[in-house]
């Protein structure tokens, strides 16, 4: 045997993923730095979160399972509040108010931001920009300012409303009677947030492919016929986003009420929606453990609402699956 025919020791060559792969290194460092600056920019909202929610509803879920006196101090009652809260009439007399305007005014809040919508929808001048904006004003008017200007306008001694009704050569009603109260506040609200359920509903519409109506009148279909069966159906499931919106604001009712109770002498009262029930039995009768118990149970009533509610059309509005 010669030394030709004596194969000569190679070295091993590197596997071709591992030539292929030499870049991952410095990719995971791409990766990692840019996961380091989400984290730094999601940080502060985190902090707060962790501060001004979740820490206050921790302390505030201990507080409702306790009871304080003066005499006893401190002791723990478990679940001792929430069925004082569910067995509680006035507690019961607010949430069943608060259902009877949600059947009312979220119906008339969506009524005003649909036909807004597709009215906006169907202009194509300078008009309907104006119009989008006057609609969404009220809804950047803070809430307590708001409800104060109302008051105002509804004074039955000083406000404008009185005058209208002079001039007309009409007895002005008592908008903050006990007959009257109800239609104020409805309609305070459904000012206050019909613009901002229509920037909803304006933006669904504006994601249909206009093709679609292109389609409906060649084959005839006037404007009506176009808006009641397919621009309605095409934003069917932003209808419902909104309706579970205006569902769990309903049942949070309290700032409108709240503002309005100096002038409502006696309409609306310490009960009239469970958050004020809370709020008066936390600031007015320091039960601080029996509100939090309220406050809760309130949520808990939202919770089981809403998801009942999303429960039942998951299928067509797309919010569950």
């Amino acid at each position: 045997m010669t030394e030709s025919a004596v194969a000569a020791p190679q070295r091993p060559s590197r596997p071709r993923a591992d030539r292929r792969g030499a870049g991952r290194p410095r990719r995971d460092i791409v990766s990692l730095r840019r996961a380091r600056w989400g984290w730094a920019f999601t940080a502060p909202f985190a902090v707060f979160l962790l501060l001004f929610l979740l820490i206050p509803l921790v302390y505030a879920f201990v507080l409702s399972l306790q009871n304080s006196t003066l005499a006893g101090g401190t002791s723990w009652v478990g679940f001792a509040n929430y069925a004082r809260a569910f067995t509680d009439p006035l507690f019961l007399d607010g949430v069943w108010r608060v259902l009877l305007f949600a059947v009312v005014m979220i119906p008339a809040q969506m009524i005003v931001a649909l036909i807004a919508a597709l009215l906006i929808d169907a202009l194509t001048t300078r008009f309907a920009r104006i119009s989008r904006l006057l609609i969404f004003v009220p809804y950047a008017v803070p809430v307590v300012i708001g409800a104060l200007m109302w008051g105002f306008l509804y004074s039955p001694s000083f406000g404008p409303a009185q005058e209208v009704f002079g001039w007309l050569g009409l007895e002005a009603p008592n908008f903050f009677s006990d007959q009257n109260v109800f239609g104020s506040l409805v309609n305070i609200v459904t000012w206050q947030w019909a613009g901002y359920y229509m920037i909803i509903i304006y933006a669904a519409l504006q994601g249909v492919d206009p093709s679609i109506y292109e389609a409906a009148r060649v084959d005839g279909a006037t404007g009506w016929q176009i808006a009641l069966r397919i621009k309605i159906p095409m934003v069917a499931s932003s209808l419902l986003l909104v309706l579970v919106f205006a569902l769990i604001g309903t049942l949070q009712f309290f700032n409108e009420p709240q503002m309005l109770r100096g002038m409502a002498s006696g309409s609306i009262t310490s009960n009239y929606t469970p958050n004020i029930y809370a709020y008066t039995v936390a600031f007015s009768y320091h039960q601080v453990n029996y509100a939090s118990a309220i406050a809760f149970a309130l949520g808990l009533v939202v919770f089981v609402g809403s998801y009942a509610f999303m429960f039942a059309t998951r299928k067509r509005s797309g919010l569950m699956k």
